[in-house]
């Protein structure tokens, strides 16, 4: 079931505006009149890509830092659609770039999803890219300029997730449905 419910977004009272986010006071109304407040992060929409190799049994994956973790992650390419205008195909062949230096003939869309609905509006959309070919990346900030590019095979991602090696969502989601669409 989509739609609303009968709840209704009466507005929002900015808290805070960040960098790279809003924190807003939701106001909402139930279906029942009853109002009701909530602490929401607005949030910059992302791409994600699941960049697979040549072989159509692996991928490559990027292990950078995470300051709000403060961990290395294991994670697929991935960014903020920060630059206005621009399509989220034109994101995402950005960010394959940037990230681990590849362009891709071919991108298919495979999922769009809000990882954190209880507090965020941020939503990913995630492509299949495939076709790659080598080109200097073009690395962004601190974390990028210090992440490695690893090779991981699709048929290891289930004892990588188990043995918690792989723990990010949209990482975790990309390549589950990787390898059901690759297997398929």
């Amino acid at each position: 079931m989509s739609g609303t419910g009968g709840f209704r977004h009466l507005g929002d009272d900015e808290v805070a505006q960040l960098d790279r986010l809003r924190v807003v006071r939701g106001q909402f109304a139930a279906p029942d009149g009853s109002t009701f407040a909530r602490d929401v992060i607005r949030n910059l929409a992302v791409v994600a890509v699941v960049p697979v190799l040549d072989d159509g049994r692996s991928v490559l994956l990027v292990r950078q830092y995470r300051g709000p973790i403060h961990q290395l992650l294991l994670e697929i390419p991935a960014g903020l659609c920060d630059v206005e205008g621009e399509p989220l195909l034109a994101t995402a062949a950005r960010e394959l770039v940037e990230e681990v230096g590849r362009t891709a003939d071919h991108y298919q869309q495979i999922a769009s999803f809000y990882p954190g609905a209880g507090f965020s509006d941020q939503h990913v959309t995630m492509f299949l890219a495939t076709g790659l070919t080598e080109v200097p990346h073009d690395r962004q900030g601190p974390e990028e300029e210090h992440m490695t590019i690893e090779t991981v095979a699709l048929d290891d991602v289930p004892a990588l997730i188990a043995s918690g090696e792989l723990t990010d969502g949209k990482t975790i989601i990309g390549l589950l449905l990787a390898r059901e669409l690759l297997d398929g």
